[in-house]
């Protein structure tokens, strides 16, 4: 294999590779991710292909543990960082321990990657990189609804049942574009996200999800037709991902938000499936989250830098 490896690491100790992403074997890939419980959708070659699409990887023995590496160019420098709309990634190993192995993955990091910030699901420690604590919400659908209603907080019931005042009948004919629509007009500058490109992965994102039937599309309308409130679902490996959320005042009047996650969730109570909520950095989000009975799930930021002065200060 070709330079960028650390020239300190013993590379005939090991069976990890770099490869660049047209030598990625798809279905290699894939099938090591089929076997690992739980796996979230950040991880499949097809989630990485639409949002991040010059992703690269770190493998280990014939696609038996991976660390996908989504990899960009800018000012002449290559970097690893994690995409809007993928929450982390990390080590994938169906037998290792998970923490030690990205660790292990960490040490044949090519250095030409100049700046690494990545958000993965291990607490990974390795010199030269930080590591900043992220929260996640994950509630267990194994309980029957009845149970579950009862480990919401007073406040995520007393929501529920003001919602349940208003005629809000739940649909499914929610496009891409109206949902993305929404969320641009309503909050999608203050959250950060910004860029045209970030909307149209998105949007691609949703046309596979719902073509292929692993995600759906809901929403509440207005009496005369107007999307009030919508979500994006990707139900893959009895997880099911909350993945993008928007909503008008309107919506936040009738408490919609709660109304249409207690749905989901009385669908599939008894299911044994999991209901991840994504994470979100804004206080409030994390507080609805959590009033939902969900448990806190750890992640975490990964950081090097080791660009050159100016251009370390360059985002």
């Amino acid at each position: 294999m070709a330079g960028g490896f650390r020239d300190d690491v013993d590379k005939t100790a090991n069976m990890i590779v770099y490869l660049r992403n047209g030598d990625i074997d798809r279905k290699k890939w894939d099938g090591c991710l089929a076997v690992i419980p739980g796996v979230r959708p950040y991880a499949w070659s097809w989630y990485l292909d639409i949002m991040a699409p010059d992703w690269e990887a770190l493998v280990d023995d014939d696609y038996d543990s991976l660390f996908p590496l989504p990899a960009f160019r800018k000012y002449g420098y290559r970097y690893v960082a994690t995409p809007l709309f993928m929450q982390q990634l990390g080590s994938f190993t169906p037998d290792s321990d998970k923490q030690v192995k990205a660790e292990e993955f960490l040490g044949f990091m090519p250095e030409f990657f100049r700046l690494i910030d990545l958000s993965v699901g291990q607490a990974a420690r390795a010199e030269g990189y930080t590591l900043t604590e992220r929260t996640n919400y994950e509630l267990s659908l194994r309980e029957p609804y009845d149970s579950l209603w009862f480990s919401y907080d007073s406040d995520c019931r007393r929501n529920i049942n003001i919602a349940h005042r208003y005629s809000q009948e739940i649909v499914d004919n929610v496009s891409p574009h109206e949902l993305v629509s929404l969320f641009r007009n309503n909050i999608g500058r203050r959250a950060g996200v910004i860029r045209d490109v970030n909307y149209r992965r998105l949007q691609q994102l949703m046309d596979y999800c719902t073509s292929t039937g692993i995600g759906k599309l809901l929403g509440v309308r207005s009496p005369k037709g107007k999307l009030l409130w919508g979500i994006f679902v990707i139900d893959t490996m009895n997880r099911i991902t909350l993945l993008f959320t928007a909503g008008s005042r309107k919506s936040r009047e009738l408490r919609t938000a709660y109304h249409v996650i207690d749905s989901i969730i009385s669908a599939n109570a008894g299911s044994g499936k999991t209901l991840d909520f994504a994470g979100s950095s804004v206080p409030s989000i994390a507080l609805f989250m959590k009033s939902f009975g969900g448990t806190k799930i750890a992640y975490y930021r990964l950081y090097r830098n080791t660009l050159p002065w100016p251009a370390r200060l360059l985002k």
